[in-house]
Protein backbone atom coordinates (compact mmCIF):
# COMPACT_ATOMS: atom_id res chain seq x y z
CA UNK A 1 0.00 0.00 0.00
CA UNK A 2 1.33 3.46 -0.90
CA UNK A 3 -0.58 6.58 0.07
CA UNK A 4 0.54 10.14 -0.65
CA UNK A 5 -1.03 13.18 1.01
CA UNK A 6 0.05 16.31 -0.88
CA UNK A 7 -0.76 19.53 0.94
CA UNK A 8 0.00 23.21 0.62
CA UNK A 9 3.42 24.31 -0.64
CA UNK A 10 6.00 24.02 2.13
CA UNK A 11 3.93 21.62 4.18
CA UNK A 12 4.96 18.09 5.21
CA UNK A 13 4.88 15.41 2.51
CA UNK A 14 3.74 12.04 3.84
CA UNK A 15 4.16 8.71 2.01
CA UNK A 16 3.07 5.48 3.73
CA UNK A 17 4.26 2.14 2.30
CA UNK A 18 2.70 0.03 5.05
CA UNK A 19 1.55 -3.37 3.83
CA UNK A 20 -0.48 -5.26 6.43
CA UNK A 21 -0.45 -8.52 4.45
CA UNK A 22 3.34 -8.44 4.12
CA UNK A 23 3.83 -7.58 7.80
CA UNK A 24 1.63 -10.50 8.80
CA UNK A 25 3.71 -12.81 6.56
CA UNK A 26 6.94 -11.37 7.99
CA UNK A 27 5.86 -11.91 11.59
CA UNK A 28 4.99 -15.53 10.85
CA UNK A 29 8.26 -16.13 8.96
CA UNK A 30 10.37 -14.74 11.83
CA UNK A 31 8.35 -16.78 14.33
CA UNK A 32 9.04 -19.97 12.40
CA UNK A 33 12.79 -19.32 12.21
CA UNK A 34 13.02 -18.46 15.90
CA UNK A 35 10.90 -21.49 16.82
CA UNK A 36 13.44 -23.68 15.01
CA UNK A 37 16.13 -22.35 17.36
CA UNK A 38 13.96 -23.14 20.38
CA UNK A 39 13.45 -26.71 19.17
CA UNK A 40 17.14 -27.29 18.52
CA UNK A 41 19.15 -28.39 21.55
CA UNK A 42 22.70 -27.10 21.83
CA UNK A 43 25.43 -29.08 20.09
CA UNK A 44 27.80 -31.33 22.03
CA UNK A 45 31.39 -30.69 23.03
CA UNK A 46 33.30 -33.92 22.40
CA UNK A 47 36.68 -34.83 23.90
CA UNK A 48 39.49 -36.08 21.68
CA UNK A 49 41.46 -38.62 23.74
CA UNK A 50 44.93 -37.44 24.73
CA UNK A 51 47.32 -38.97 27.29
CA UNK A 52 46.33 -37.84 30.79
CA UNK A 53 49.92 -37.07 31.73
CA UNK A 54 50.03 -34.20 29.23
CA UNK A 55 47.52 -32.16 31.23
CA UNK A 56 45.88 -30.97 28.00
CA UNK A 57 42.25 -31.35 26.94
CA UNK A 58 41.26 -31.22 23.27
CA UNK A 59 37.58 -30.69 22.41
CA UNK A 60 35.55 -30.69 19.21
CA UNK A 61 32.34 -28.65 19.08
CA UNK A 62 30.09 -31.10 17.22
CA UNK A 63 28.07 -28.92 14.84
CA UNK A 64 27.03 -31.96 12.79
CA UNK A 65 24.08 -32.52 15.15
CA UNK A 66 22.14 -29.48 13.92
CA UNK A 67 18.89 -30.27 12.05
CA UNK A 68 20.67 -29.78 8.72
CA UNK A 69 23.85 -31.48 9.84
CA UNK A 70 26.48 -28.76 9.88
CA UNK A 71 27.92 -25.61 11.41
CA UNK A 72 26.17 -23.67 8.64
CA UNK A 73 22.77 -24.20 10.28
CA UNK A 74 23.65 -21.41 12.73
CA UNK A 75 24.77 -19.15 9.88
CA UNK A 76 21.70 -19.84 7.74
CA UNK A 77 19.36 -19.07 10.63
CA UNK A 78 21.16 -15.78 11.27
CA UNK A 79 21.17 -14.85 7.57
CA UNK A 80 17.45 -15.54 7.22
CA UNK A 81 16.60 -13.46 10.28
CA UNK A 82 18.87 -10.69 8.98
CA UNK A 83 17.30 -10.76 5.52
CA UNK A 84 13.76 -10.94 6.86
CA UNK A 85 14.18 -8.13 9.36
CA UNK A 86 15.85 -5.95 6.71
CA UNK A 87 12.88 -6.47 4.40
CA UNK A 88 15.00 -8.22 1.77
CA UNK A 89 13.28 -11.62 1.78
CA UNK A 90 9.76 -11.38 0.38
CA UNK A 91 6.84 -13.79 -0.05
CA UNK A 92 7.02 -16.08 -3.11
CA UNK A 93 10.33 -14.62 -4.27
CA UNK A 94 13.38 -16.93 -4.35
CA UNK A 95 16.36 -16.74 -2.07
CA UNK A 96 19.59 -17.33 -4.00
CA UNK A 97 22.93 -18.25 -2.44
CA UNK A 98 26.47 -18.84 -3.67
CA UNK A 99 27.61 -21.91 -1.77
CA UNK A 100 29.84 -24.97 -1.98
CA UNK A 101 27.15 -27.00 -0.29
CA UNK A 102 26.56 -26.97 3.46
CA UNK A 103 25.28 -23.38 3.68
CA UNK A 104 22.98 -24.13 0.77
CA UNK A 105 21.62 -27.24 2.51
CA UNK A 106 20.80 -25.20 5.62
CA UNK A 107 19.36 -22.27 3.68
CA UNK A 108 17.17 -24.63 1.63
CA UNK A 109 15.79 -25.90 4.95
CA UNK A 110 14.92 -22.39 6.19
CA UNK A 111 13.50 -21.34 2.82
CA UNK A 112 11.16 -24.31 2.94
CA UNK A 113 10.32 -23.49 6.56
CA UNK A 114 9.02 -20.02 5.60
CA UNK A 115 7.64 -21.05 2.22
CA UNK A 116 9.90 -19.32 -0.31
CA UNK A 117 11.80 -20.89 -3.25
CA UNK A 118 15.56 -21.47 -2.93
CA UNK A 119 18.30 -21.71 -5.56
CA UNK A 120 21.88 -22.75 -4.71
CA UNK A 121 24.61 -21.57 -7.07
CA UNK A 122 27.47 -24.00 -6.58
CA UNK A 123 30.57 -25.53 -8.21
CA UNK A 124 29.87 -28.52 -10.42
CA UNK A 125 32.33 -30.51 -8.29
CA UNK A 126 30.16 -30.23 -5.15
CA UNK A 127 29.54 -33.63 -3.58
CA UNK A 128 26.50 -35.51 -4.86
CA UNK A 129 25.23 -36.02 -1.31
CA UNK A 130 25.10 -32.28 -0.65
CA UNK A 131 23.18 -31.74 -3.88
CA UNK A 132 20.73 -34.47 -2.83
CA UNK A 133 20.21 -32.78 0.54
CA UNK A 134 19.54 -29.38 -1.06
CA UNK A 135 16.90 -30.93 -3.28
CA UNK A 136 15.51 -32.93 -0.35
CA UNK A 137 14.80 -29.65 1.43
CA UNK A 138 13.06 -28.27 -1.65
CA UNK A 139 15.94 -26.29 -3.14
CA UNK A 140 17.27 -26.23 -6.68
CA UNK A 141 20.93 -26.54 -7.70
CA UNK A 142 22.39 -24.20 -10.30
CA UNK A 143 25.91 -25.31 -11.25
CA UNK A 144 28.88 -23.27 -12.45
CA UNK A 145 32.08 -24.70 -13.90
CA UNK A 146 34.36 -22.04 -12.38
CA UNK A 147 33.85 -21.48 -8.60
CA UNK A 148 35.02 -17.88 -9.04
CA UNK A 149 31.87 -17.08 -11.04
CA UNK A 150 29.41 -18.06 -8.28
CA UNK A 151 29.01 -14.49 -7.06
CA UNK A 152 28.12 -12.99 -10.43
CA UNK A 153 25.85 -15.91 -11.33
CA UNK A 154 23.98 -15.53 -8.04
CA UNK A 155 23.48 -11.79 -8.47
CA UNK A 156 22.30 -12.32 -12.05
CA UNK A 157 19.76 -14.94 -10.94
CA UNK A 158 18.44 -12.61 -8.24
CA UNK A 159 18.00 -9.79 -10.77
CA UNK A 160 16.35 -12.14 -13.27
CA UNK A 161 13.87 -13.63 -10.79
CA UNK A 162 13.24 -10.65 -8.53
CA UNK A 163 14.64 -12.68 -5.66
CA UNK A 164 17.18 -11.95 -2.93
CA UNK A 165 20.86 -12.88 -3.22
CA UNK A 166 21.69 -13.79 0.39
CA UNK A 167 25.48 -13.31 -0.12
CA UNK A 168 26.85 -15.16 2.89
CA UNK A 169 30.36 -14.06 1.98
CA UNK A 170 29.47 -10.43 2.68
CA UNK A 171 26.92 -10.71 5.48
CA UNK A 172 28.08 -13.66 7.60
CA UNK A 173 30.12 -11.54 10.02
CA UNK A 174 27.34 -9.02 10.66
CA UNK A 175 24.26 -11.27 10.67
CA UNK A 176 25.35 -13.13 13.82
CA UNK A 177 25.06 -11.48 17.21
CA UNK A 178 28.70 -11.84 18.31
CA UNK A 179 28.07 -10.48 21.83
CA UNK A 180 26.12 -13.58 22.80
CA UNK A 181 22.54 -14.71 22.20
CA UNK A 182 23.66 -18.35 22.30
CA UNK A 183 26.12 -17.97 19.45
CA UNK A 184 28.77 -20.66 19.01
CA UNK A 185 31.33 -18.82 21.16
CA UNK A 186 29.00 -18.31 24.11
CA UNK A 187 27.95 -21.95 23.83
CA UNK A 188 31.54 -23.21 23.96
CA UNK A 189 32.42 -21.22 27.07
CA UNK A 190 29.20 -22.20 28.83
CA UNK A 191 29.90 -25.89 28.16
CA UNK A 192 33.45 -25.56 29.47
CA UNK A 193 32.42 -24.00 32.80
CA UNK A 194 32.80 -27.24 34.79
CA UNK A 195 35.91 -28.50 32.99
CA UNK A 196 39.35 -28.34 34.58
CA UNK A 197 40.48 -25.69 32.06
CA UNK A 198 37.31 -23.65 31.44
CA UNK A 199 39.07 -20.89 29.49
CA UNK A 200 40.77 -22.52 26.49
CA UNK A 201 44.24 -21.47 25.47
CA UNK A 202 43.22 -21.63 21.81
CA UNK A 203 40.09 -22.00 19.71
CA UNK A 204 40.75 -23.16 16.15
CA UNK A 205 38.30 -22.35 13.37
CA UNK A 206 38.34 -22.71 9.60
CA UNK A 207 37.25 -20.04 7.13
CA UNK A 208 34.62 -20.32 4.42
CA UNK A 209 32.99 -16.94 4.85
CA UNK A 210 35.08 -15.91 7.86
CA UNK A 211 31.93 -15.36 9.90
CA UNK A 212 32.62 -18.04 12.51
CA UNK A 213 36.15 -16.85 13.25
CA UNK A 214 34.86 -13.26 13.50
CA UNK A 215 32.15 -14.32 15.97
CA UNK A 216 34.61 -16.30 18.09
CA UNK A 217 37.24 -13.56 18.14
CA UNK A 218 34.83 -10.71 18.84
CA UNK A 219 33.16 -12.62 21.66
CA UNK A 220 36.52 -13.45 23.27
CA UNK A 221 37.57 -9.80 23.12
CA UNK A 222 34.20 -8.58 24.37
CA UNK A 223 34.28 -10.97 27.35
CA UNK A 224 37.95 -10.11 28.06
CA UNK A 225 39.16 -13.71 27.87
CA UNK A 226 42.81 -14.58 27.23
CA UNK A 227 41.84 -17.24 24.67
CA UNK A 228 43.57 -16.90 21.31
CA UNK A 229 41.89 -17.57 17.95
CA UNK A 230 43.65 -19.52 15.19
CA UNK A 231 42.23 -19.89 11.69
CA UNK A 232 43.26 -22.90 9.60
CA UNK A 233 43.21 -22.39 5.83
CA UNK A 234 43.40 -25.16 3.18
CA UNK A 235 45.26 -25.20 -0.12
CA UNK A 236 43.83 -23.10 -2.98
CA UNK A 237 42.51 -20.46 -0.60
CA UNK A 238 43.44 -16.82 -0.17
CA UNK A 239 42.70 -16.10 3.47
CA UNK A 240 46.18 -17.03 4.72
CA UNK A 241 47.98 -15.04 2.02
CA UNK A 242 45.72 -12.04 2.49
CA UNK A 243 46.18 -12.14 6.26
CA UNK A 244 49.98 -12.51 6.19
CA UNK A 245 50.56 -9.88 3.48
CA UNK A 246 47.79 -7.47 4.43
CA UNK A 247 46.61 -7.51 0.82
CA UNK A 248 42.78 -7.82 0.59
CA UNK A 249 42.98 -8.27 -3.19
CA UNK A 250 44.83 -11.58 -3.29
CA UNK A 251 43.29 -14.22 -5.53
CA UNK A 252 43.97 -17.75 -6.70
CA UNK A 253 42.93 -19.47 -9.90
CA UNK A 254 41.26 -22.62 -8.57
CA UNK A 255 38.81 -23.75 -5.92
CA UNK A 256 39.50 -25.54 -2.66
CA UNK A 257 39.34 -29.35 -2.51
CA UNK A 258 38.18 -29.07 1.09
CA UNK A 259 34.49 -28.35 0.67
CA UNK A 260 32.94 -25.62 2.78
CA UNK A 261 36.15 -23.71 3.45
CA UNK A 262 38.81 -21.95 1.44
CA UNK A 263 38.00 -19.21 -1.05
CA UNK A 264 39.66 -17.95 -4.26
CA UNK A 265 39.46 -14.40 -2.90
CA UNK A 266 39.48 -12.61 0.48
CA UNK A 267 35.80 -12.54 1.40
CA UNK A 268 34.28 -9.38 2.94
CA UNK A 269 33.09 -11.35 5.98
CA UNK A 270 36.65 -12.33 6.94
CA UNK A 271 37.91 -9.98 9.68
CA UNK A 272 41.74 -10.30 9.67
CA UNK A 273 42.40 -7.93 12.58
CA UNK A 274 40.26 -9.93 15.01
CA UNK A 275 42.26 -13.17 14.90
CA UNK A 276 45.65 -14.03 16.39
CA UNK A 277 47.14 -16.71 14.19
CA UNK A 278 46.72 -18.58 10.91
CA UNK A 279 48.01 -21.90 9.58
CA UNK A 280 48.13 -23.05 5.96
CA UNK A 281 47.21 -26.74 6.04
CA UNK A 282 48.01 -29.15 3.19
CA UNK A 283 44.97 -31.01 1.89
CA UNK A 284 46.68 -34.34 2.59
CA UNK A 285 46.94 -33.30 6.26
CA UNK A 286 43.22 -32.44 6.40
CA UNK A 287 42.28 -35.89 5.09
CA UNK A 288 44.75 -37.66 7.38
CA UNK A 289 43.29 -35.80 10.36
CA UNK A 290 39.65 -36.75 9.71
CA UNK A 291 40.68 -40.37 9.32
CA UNK A 292 42.59 -40.14 12.61
CA UNK A 293 39.47 -38.63 14.18
CA UNK A 294 37.43 -41.64 13.14
CA UNK A 295 39.98 -43.98 14.70
CA UNK A 296 39.99 -41.92 17.91
CA UNK A 297 36.26 -41.36 18.52
CA UNK A 298 34.49 -43.55 15.95
CA UNK A 299 33.00 -40.61 14.01
CA UNK A 300 33.46 -39.64 10.38
CA UNK A 301 33.64 -35.91 9.65
CA UNK A 302 34.08 -33.69 6.63
CA UNK A 303 37.40 -32.39 5.35
CA UNK A 304 37.08 -28.96 6.97
CA UNK A 305 37.02 -30.66 10.37
CA UNK A 306 40.35 -32.25 9.46
CA UNK A 307 41.85 -28.89 8.54
CA UNK A 308 41.00 -27.49 11.95
CA UNK A 309 41.96 -30.66 13.82
CA UNK A 310 45.41 -30.76 12.20
CA UNK A 311 46.08 -27.20 13.40
CA UNK A 312 44.70 -27.99 16.87
CA UNK A 313 47.00 -31.01 17.15
CA UNK A 314 50.01 -28.87 16.20
CA UNK A 315 49.06 -26.45 18.98
CA UNK A 316 48.73 -29.37 21.41
CA UNK A 317 52.25 -30.48 20.43
CA UNK A 318 53.57 -26.98 21.16
CA UNK A 319 51.92 -26.99 24.57
CA UNK A 320 53.40 -30.42 25.39
CA UNK A 321 56.85 -29.25 24.31
CA UNK A 322 56.57 -26.13 26.48
CA UNK A 323 55.16 -28.02 29.46
CA UNK A 324 51.93 -25.98 29.38
CA UNK A 325 48.62 -27.34 30.62
CA UNK A 326 45.26 -26.18 29.32
CA UNK A 327 42.55 -26.80 26.77
CA UNK A 328 42.14 -26.39 23.01
CA UNK A 329 38.85 -26.31 21.10
CA UNK A 330 38.19 -26.90 17.42
CA UNK A 331 35.05 -27.66 15.40
CA UNK A 332 33.46 -30.80 14.01
CA UNK A 333 31.83 -28.96 11.13
CA UNK A 334 29.73 -31.59 9.35
CA UNK A 335 29.38 -35.39 9.03
CA UNK A 336 31.69 -37.50 6.89
CA UNK A 337 28.90 -39.42 5.16
CA UNK A 338 28.61 -36.46 2.78
CA UNK A 339 32.13 -37.17 1.55
CA UNK A 340 32.47 -40.95 1.31
CA UNK A 341 33.37 -40.57 -2.36
CA UNK A 342 36.08 -38.03 -1.54
CA UNK A 343 37.98 -37.90 1.75
CA UNK A 344 37.25 -41.54 2.62
CA UNK A 345 37.98 -42.84 -0.87
CA UNK A 346 41.50 -44.03 -1.65
CA UNK A 347 40.62 -43.87 -5.35
CA UNK A 348 39.81 -40.16 -5.01
CA UNK A 349 43.07 -39.54 -3.16
CA UNK A 350 45.00 -41.25 -5.96
CA UNK A 351 43.12 -39.24 -8.58
CA UNK A 352 44.00 -36.03 -6.73
CA UNK A 353 47.63 -37.07 -6.25
CA UNK A 354 47.35 -36.85 -2.45
CA UNK A 355 49.62 -39.00 -0.28
CA UNK A 356 48.32 -38.86 3.28
CA UNK A 357 50.77 -41.41 4.72
CA UNK A 358 53.38 -38.90 6.00
CA UNK A 359 50.66 -36.78 7.65
CA UNK A 360 49.01 -39.82 9.20
CA UNK A 361 52.41 -40.89 10.57
CA UNK A 362 52.94 -37.43 12.07
CA UNK A 363 49.63 -37.65 13.96
CA UNK A 364 50.44 -41.15 15.19
CA UNK A 365 53.85 -39.99 16.40
CA UNK A 366 52.32 -37.06 18.28
CA UNK A 367 49.68 -39.19 20.00
CA UNK A 368 52.28 -41.81 20.95
CA UNK A 369 55.18 -39.59 22.04
CA UNK A 370 53.80 -36.08 22.53
CA UNK A 371 56.28 -34.73 19.97
CA UNK A 372 55.56 -33.38 16.51
CA UNK A 373 58.04 -34.90 14.01
CA UNK A 374 60.40 -32.50 12.24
Amino acid sequence: MSTAHPTLTGATLDVDHSDPAYRAWLKEAVRRVQADANRSADTHLLRFPLPERWGIDLYLKDESTHPTGSLKHRLARSLFLYGLCNGWIRPDRPVIEASSGSTAVSEAYFAKLIGVPFIAVMPRTTSAEKCRLIEFHGGRCHFVDDPRTMYEASAALAAETGGHYMDQFTYAERATDWRGNNNIAESIFRQLELERFPEPAWIVATAGTGGTSATLARYVHYMQYDTRICVADPENSCFFEGWTTGDPDVACDRGSRIEGIGRPRMEPSFVPGAIDRMMKVPDAASVAAVRALERAIGRKAGGSTGTGLWSALKIVAEMVADGRRGSVVTLLCDPGDRYLDKYYSDAWLAEQGLDIAPCAAAIETLLRTGAWPD
